[in-house]
């Protein structure tokens, strides 16, 4: 039986799945199970159309947020959803919110962080099988091609894996921008003010771009679309 307040977080995966609220109602079912009775007050609930992989989702944070705000409970309907890397989980552990899965109601901080390494291993695992089976499937002469083109005309093996591959490179490019902000704040705090001159300070700290050359004016334009226009 629960008591206190709480804070409910549903995610799904894909917009449609948000439209039509396929897997929503469950979450928000089992959310109301294990709340039944009791004294307990569910103060918001938040849901999230994102791919779990992604550790920047906003209403995962606002959740938090409104946790810390109201010293309230995390609730979530089953574990996976949250419990897809280590660094999110570390993330949460560190932010001082209590959180509670209904389907692991027994769950703790420090299985949560096991289980969510073994989450990580198998993804990883997964991703080194299928690189695998299309290095077979390569020298076997199988056309894989990339996204481009008709898609019907691939091979699912090839198909998946060029999903695959698009996902891997927007996750990397994600993190990349999210790595090099502050290094950029830091050089228009001390001076620099165009395009040119915060790619020769990236130059000068050592930092290579994502191909490992050297920075450019249209490089650091593309990595931050609202920097001043290089002089």
């Amino acid at each position: 039986m629960a008591n206190g307040r709480f804070i409910s977080y549903l995610r799904v995966s894909t917009a449609r799945q948000g439209a039509s609220g396929l897997g929503l109602e469950a979450q928000r079912e089992a959310v109301a199970r294990y709340l039944n009775g009791g004294n307990w007050t569910l103060l918001q609930e938040l849901v999230e159309v994102e791919s779990g992989r992604r550790n920047d989702r906003p209403q995962i944070a606002e959740a938090l947020r409104l946790c810390r705000l109201h010293k309230a409970t995390l609730i979530i309907a089953k574990l996976d959803r949250l419990a897809r890397n280590v660094h999110f989980i570390s993330s949460l552990m560190e932010s001082g919110v209590d959180f509670v899965a209904c389907d692991f109601p027994e769950a703790n901080r420090l299985t949560v962080h096991i289980l969510a390494a073994v989450a990580e291993h198998e993804a990883a695992m997964i991703s080194s099988r299928t690189k695998a089976a299309l290095k077979v499937a390569k020298a076997r002469g199988v056309q894989l091609g990339g996204m481009r083109g008709d898609r019907s005309r691939m091979s699912p093996l090839a198909l998946q894996g060029a999903l695959r591959s698009a996902e891997a490179r927007k996750l990397a490019a994600s993190r990349r921008h999210a790595d090099l902000a502050p290094v950029i704040d830091s050089l228009r705090d001390a001076g620099a003010s165009s395009l040119r001159q915060i790619a020769d300070g990236l130059n000068l700290r050592g930092i290579l771009t994502a191909n490992g050359g050297r920075w450019s004016a249209t490089q650091v334009k593309r990595v931050q679309p609202t920097t001043p226009a290089c002089r």
